[in-house]
C-alpha cells in the first residue's frame, strides 16, 4: 500500500489552492472551484468544496520537509503569513515551525542538520 495524498474540505477551494500553491512554490494544472489538486514529490494534496465545511482540523498536522526552515521562516513573513511558532530545534534533531492555512489547518515546515 502507498499513501498518496491527503484532501482537505474547504469552503473556498481557490483561495486554499492558491495559499498552497504559494507556500509550496508551485503550480496546478485545474483551475476548479469544486476540486483541485496539487502535486508534490511524493504524493498530492486534494482541495474539495463543502459549503457546510468547518474551518481548520485541530487533531492533525501536515508536515512538509524543506532545505532551511530559516530561509522558508523569512520568505513566509514576506509573504504576510502569521507564524505560530518561530523555528526551533526539537529533541529528535528536526528544526520545525509552525503556521495555520487560510482554514486553520496547522502546518509544519521541517528541516534537519546537513551531515
Amino acid at each position: 500500500m502507498i499513501f498518496s495524498g491527503i484532501g482537505l474540505i474547504t469552503k473556498d477551494v481557490r483561495r486554499l489552492s492558491d495559499f498552497y500553491k504559494k507556500i509550496l512554490q508551485t503550480t496546478s494544472d485545474c483551475d476548479d472551484e469544486v476540486h483541485q489538486e496539487i502535486h508534490t514529490q511524493g504524493a498530492f494534496l486534494a482541495f474539495l468544496k463543502c459549503d457546510d465545511a468547518e474551518g481548520g482540523n485541530s487533531n492533525m498536522n501536515m508536515v512538509f520537509t524543506v532545505d532551511d526552515v530559516d530561509t522558508e521562516y523569512i520568505r513566509l513573513n514576506e509573504l504576510g503569513i502569521e507564524i505560530l511558532d518561530k523555528p526551533e530545534t526539537r529533541p529528535w534533531g528536526a528544526r520545525n515551525m509552525r503556521f495555520c492555512d487560510p482554514d486553520g489547518n496547522i502546518i509544519v515546515f521541517r528541516s534537519f542538520p546537513k551531515a
